[in-house]
């Protein structure tokens, strides 16, 4: 233990007791609401599905306590506990070469977090989600994706860990520089893949056969200014009731997602307006702003492990003898998101910003009203709380809540009025 002890575990500690709180305040501000339809939903939303809403909240906000409260002990434990440490010197012992020891060391430190992380997500899979009708995945379609994720892991994963503890070991001071091109080229490859290689190991995915609504997706692309690439229908409901649209790829494994509860749930004009939603972020460049964004950050924290792989209080710090490539990584990776945290709030806001945008957009390009049903719909289907707590929702939400987002997008109706 050093001084760097103290700062970790301090920061451990605020991070968690500032998780704890601001689920606790979620969860209080949903169950006193609930006997209570927000005055602009009262004529969409009935009292019993505002009141599933507020219970669901309240599960969902119980489960997230649980899970920093595990998460902290479970970091502690692979850190000062020793458990990354008894890992590592298992794997010296069997006397491997310094980069085919520490990808192992990751390897296997990855599977077992994810095999840690299991219970509490089954939980909310089978225990939380069923209870409120959302689930509909089975025991071996939940089994079957954690092998196919571990399987990816070591067939993706193992390589790119290779390459970067080589790098970490070999290529001098500038290690980290290099890292980054590599893990930025990883990226990029991935994102190219992903919609044709590996999206389609975990579901199916169809060319859309409704020719009406395909012929008014196509219209709107054009008026937009974007190129067809491919629209598809995913088999979500396997899995969960949840619905949701969205982007993927880029070039020509570009495509539009639709999950097929969302096309069970909303009308052709509904459907179109939330493609408008989604067609809005790449016309404000969200999509580019957010990656360029990921690739500085990246930079970043590449530049600090740089700092950090020599220096002996890193290691000793967090419970590790001995200094490694593989180590000084997973150590990063334990804790850097606890030491980031507290900028959270700005990435939300940026986030929710481009959210309005996107809505703006869409009301451009079709009804603004048809934008408003969909979400109500939307937040009706997916049982989501229309009185969030406003500090959860500042530091956690990606979205606008809803009342101030169906808000905006009535003002903006009332400016603009549509047909």
């Amino acid at each position: 233990m050093n001084g760097f002890t103290f700062i970790f575990v301090a920061f451990l500690l605020i991070v968690g007791a500032l998780h704890l709180w601001l689920a606790q305040r979620q969860r209080a501000s949903a169950l006193h609401h609930q006997r209570q339809v927000p005055e602009a939903f009262r004529d969409r939303i009935a009292p019993a599905v505002h009141q599933k809403a507020a219970a669901y909240t309240a599960a969902k906000m119980r489960l997230e306590q649980m899970d920093t409260l595990v998460g902290t002990l479970l970091v502690l434990a692979w850190t000062l506990g020793g458990g990354l440490n008894m890992l590592a010197a298992g794997w010296s012992a069997v006397g491997w070469g310094e980069v085919a020891t520490g990808t192992a060391l990751m390897i296997s430190a990855l599977l077992l977090m994810g095999l840690l992380d299991m219970p509490l997500d089954a939980y909310g899979t089978f225990v939380v989600e069923a209870q409120f009708g959302f689930n509909r995945t089975s025991l071996g379609l939940y089994l079957a994706d954690a092998v196919k994720q571990g399987v990816l892991l070591i067939i993706l994963g193992a390589p790119l860990i290779a390459l970067l503890l080589w790098l970490m070991s070999h290529a001098g001071a500038w290690w980290w520089l290099y890292g980054w091109l590599v893990w930025i080229f990883f990226s990029a490859a991935m994102l190219w893949l992903y919609p044709t290689l590996i999206a389609p190991l975990f579901n199916r995915f169809t060319p859309l056969q409704d020719e009406l609504l395909r012929e008014r997706i196509v219209r709107l692309l054009q008026r937009s200014g974007f190129a067809e690439d491919g629209i598809f229908v995913m088999d979500g409901s396997k899995r969960s009731r949840h619905g949701n649209a969205y982007f993927t790829g880029f070039g020509a494994t570009k495509r539009i997602v639709f999950f097929d509860t969302l096309l069970k749930t909303l009308k052709a004009d509904e459907i179109e307006a939330v493609l408008a939603h989604e067609l809005g972020h790449f016309k404000h460049g969200h999509v580019r702003k957010r990656l360029l964004f990921m690739a500085v950050a990246s930079l970043a924290a590449f530049a600090v492990l740089g700092m950090l792989l020599g220096a002996e209080w890193f290691y000793t710090g967090l419970g590790l003898h001995h200094r490694s490539a593989a180590g000084a990584l997973l150590l990063f990776l334990l804790i850097s998101p606890y030491f980031t945290a507290l900028f959270r709030p700005l990435s939300s806001y940026w986030m929710r910003k481009h959210e309005f945008e996107a809505d703006d957009f869409a009301a451009t390009q079709t009804d603004a009203r048809n934008l408003i049903h969909a979400l109500v719909k939307l937040y009706e289907e997916n049982a989501a709380t229309l009185t969030p707590d406003v500090l959860y929702s500042a530091y956690h939400d990606s979205h606008p809540p809803a009342p101030v987002r169906i808000s905006h997008l009535a003002a903006k109706l009332a400016a603009s009025p549509g047909p």
